[in-house]
């Protein structure tokens, strides 16, 4: 049995992306940031939604019109393909791990 909050190092230099799992129309992927953020001039603009969810810590999402949502633990989000948008601040203190699926 595997565990979402296992195998995570004790230093995060880049955000770690881990699919889960993988098919043909679905793809369940980990995050975990610590502190970290998608680039100034990057904005995500993904062929598949992405329902997204934070186990631990916070992350900020921008959209490209502006409007900034804060998730905390527990909170989700559903984000249609081609929805542009960026993570502008993650927790520093502690890790931020998402559970994203994107469909």
């Amino acid at each position: 049995m595997a565990n979402i909050f296992s195998d995570i190092p004790a230093e995060i230099p880049n955000e770690i992306f881990e699919d889960i799992i993988t098919t043909e129309k679905l793809r369940v992927e980990r995050i975990v940031s610590k502190g970290h953020v998608t680039p100034d001039t990057q904005w995500y603009d993904q062929i598949e939604n992405e329902w997204v969810i934070v186990l631990s810590g916070y992350g900020v999402i921008e959209y490209i019109n502006g409007d900034k949502v804060t998730l905390r633990q527990g909170d989700y989000l559903h984000i249609k393909a081609h929805e542009k948008h960026r993570v502008i601040e993650t927790s520093t203190d502690e890790n931020t791990v998402w559970l994203a699926i994107f469909h």
